[in-house]
């Protein structure tokens, strides 16, 4: 059974159309948008399982260009 998450993100200013392109691409992101409110950024995603949740977070979508932190809420 695959693992749904939300990636709530906090993006620096002046970037939020600069995140959302590579974020988009990336492999197990069904979508991303910026939204208004606490966090700047959310991300729908779908992966085979936890292990690809925290792989996915931790090596690539923390590292893009413009998101200062993460939060991850999956689906139960």
């Amino acid at each position: 059974m695959s693992v749904k998450a939300y990636i709530l993100a906090s993006v620096e200013a002046g970037l939020g159309e600069d995140v959302i392109e590579p974020l988009s691409t990336l492999e197990g992101v069904k979508s991303a948008h910026n939204v208004t409110g606490p966090y700047d950024l959310i991300a729908v995603v779908e992966v085979p399982d936890t292990d690809a949740l925290g792989e996915l977070v931790i090596t690539k979508i923390q590292p893009v260009e413009g998101i200062a932190y993460t939060l991850t809420c999956v689906v139960i």
